[in-house]
């Protein structure tokens, strides 16, 4: 019978900041994770804290507490820890002790802006992304085009990678050729409301993301960050199936 301490060591990488719990399980698979000294295998349980635990012969560090941001992204900024030609990166609108620690969920363009997540919880990042849970992220889009583009744009377009559809496509004002409305995906290709839109005719003016699964923009000022709630952070892990991940 194990020890209350002991924990799937797959679930322990993945809280050290090794990936989600599949890549810490390819890990372990090519024997580069060791506990106490001996190369441990796949189903292998262990208690960090009396136990050594090593990856590639060096300790793994425990955070003491996970950290959940939101962060209201300008636009011009790169979601990017260095860029050769970009002076802007969205890691730089965080104090420095936070630099390093978090990391985007996801990405959003250069041009685009609004709700950013960002956390060193790597199996929740994972999920938060893995299209297998379609979360949903709503955009709110100033574009021009011809009428009715928006609900050709419902019905779906082919993109140079393939069908592409959004969820839901509601228009907030539509004034000649100016339409303003709320697109919401849980895909998470690459640009893909931009070329979504393109398809149909429409030059997107304004770009911003205002929503993430249950978390809002609201009001947060444009390059500023919060901290996210308890319960939001709960409301993230039971949309993605981790609610009661945590006790085992």
């Amino acid at each position: 019978m194990q020890r209350p301490g002991y924990e799937r060591l797959q679930k322990i990488l993945a809280r050290a900041g090794f990936g989600s719990r599949r890549a810490a399980e390819e890990l372990i698979a090519a024997g580069r994770v060791a506990v106490d000294g001996q190369v441990a295998k796949l189903g292998d349980k262990a208690d960090p804290s009396t136990q050594r635990i090593e990856v590639d012969g060096r300790p793994i560090q425990l955070p003491q507490a996970y950290t959940y941001l939101a962060l209201n992204k300008p636009p011009g900024y790169l979601c990017s820890r260095r860029d050769r030609h970009h002076a802007k990166l969205v890691y730089e609108l965080l104090p420095a002790n936070l630099r390093d620690l978090v990391v985007t969920v996801g990405r959003l363009d250069l041009r685009s802006e609004g709700l950013l997540l960002l956390t060193d919880d790597g199996e929740l990042a994972h999920r938060l992304m893995h299209p297998r849970y379609g979360v949903l992220k709503v955009y709110h889009v100033v574009a021009q085009g011809p009428s009715r583009a928006e609900e050709k744009l419902e019905e779906g377009v082919m993109l140079e990678d393939g069908p592409a559809r959004p969820d839901s496509v509601v228009v907030k004002d539509r004034r000649g050729d100016a339409v303003s409305m709320y697109i919401t995906l849980s895909e998470g290709r690459k640009r893909e409301v931009r070329r979504m839109c393109a398809a149909v005719g429409l030059k997107v003016l304004r770009l911003r993301r205002v929503a993430f699964g249950p978390i809002r923009l609201g009001r947060l000022p444009a390059g500023k960050f919060r901290q996210l709630s308890a319960s939001e952070v709960a409301a993230l892990k039971r949309l993605v199936g981790l609610a009661d991940a945590d006790a085992g």
